[in-house]
């Protein structure tokens, strides 16, 4: 049973009024899912990310950027375009904070997931996401290659 209602689509402007924290956020996420989930969380995470893309409206980069900013995901930038594949980073405090917590592994799975359907709807071409994570600069890498 879906939580929203069909004609509720997810944009920048209805999800702003959310308050939540991310510690909440991040206990859900690297510890009790993967305990429910097993060694599927990844791969599941990730078609976590592309089902509420598909509950999202957004037709510009820009609505994109804002939104990972307003879900508490960090700072999304594009650092290159070419012909089959884009580079993003995602970057900010909060990812800093997530890179260097030491309670359990992180990853951007659900992030990567998300991301990988949005361009396809704003872009109309498929992508599929991989994450690489930089501690020293701290920061997320993104390649986005095209399907």
């Amino acid at each position: 049973m879906s939580v929203l209602k069909e004609s509720t689509k997810l944009t920048t402007s209805n999800i702003s009024s959310l308050v939540g924290t991310g510690a909440g956020f991040d206990l859900m996420r690297y510890y009790t899912l993967p305990d429910f989930l097993g060694k599927d969380a990844p791969y599941l995470l990730y078609y976590m990310g592309k089902n509420m893309a598909r509950q999202t409206e957004m037709e510009t980069f820009d609505e994109l950027y804002e939104f990972f900013q307003y879900m508490g995901w960090g700072e999304l930038v594009l650092i290159h375009d070419k012909k089959k594949e884009m580079l993003f980073h995602l970057k900010g405090h909060i990812i800093e904070k997530r890179l260097h917590q030491k309670l359990f592994p992180v990853e951007f799975r659900l992030e990567c997931g998300f991301l990988s359907e949005m361009i396809q709807a704003i872009a109309g071409d498929t992508y599929e996401c991989f994450e690489e994570l930089d501690k020293k600069q701290n920061l997320v890498e993104i390649k986005a290659l095209k399907g």
